[in-house]
């Protein structure tokens, strides 16, 4: 990868990239290896970019469809192990954000399932209906029930959470 393509292709839209990369991991090292893998799979795959949408929309497509991959096979991976109630399970999560209202939201996220997790952080962007819906390949009014049912699932989340 040249250092002009991921300057100029790559990280005007890093901030969305860091942010599903986030939404998809719990500590740095997965973060930075998600990161890697996302930035690795838009230079491997730019040359198949058709131009049928912006550049930004098929850059977010990518980056979720990569955590999304990258995810599934980080989970099928372990195999749960019973655990007794005296077990105390270490957190290992890093906070990533300066403001912890921010890291409550991430860790609520993280809750949900990857469709909704990808609509949800589209949704945060500010991205409008019809192009999530784009993203995520179907309608403007799909995506605003979605949403709403998103937010009432993350206000119950939220407010399982301690502060």
């Amino acid at each position: 990868m040249t250092s002009d393509f991921y300057h100029s292709r790559i990280l005007p839209y890093a901030g969305i990239i860091i942010k599903i990369c986030r939404a998809y991991t719990a500590n740095q090292q997965d973060f930075e290896d998600y990161y890697q893998e996302v930035c690795l799979q838009i230079w491997r795959s730019h040359e198949n970019f058709r131009d049928e949408s912006d550049w930004s929309t098929w850059v977010y497509r990518l980056s979720l469809n990569v955590c999304m991959t990258l995810f599934k096979r980080k989970r099928n991976r372990y195999i749960p192990v019973a655990l007794d109630n005296e077990t105390e399970i270490p957190d290992n999560e890093t906070h990533t954000f300066p403001d912890e209202e921010l890291n409550r939201l991430y860790r609520a996220i993280r809750q949900l399932g990857e469709v909704d997790k990808a609509v949800i952080l589209l949704y945060l962007e500010e991205k409008p209906y019809g192009e999530i819906a784009e993203i995520m390949g179907t309608n403007a009014n799909n995506i605003g029930v979605r949403i709403k049912r998103i937010k009432k699932r993350l206000k119950k989340i939220l407010d399982g959470i301690e502060n």
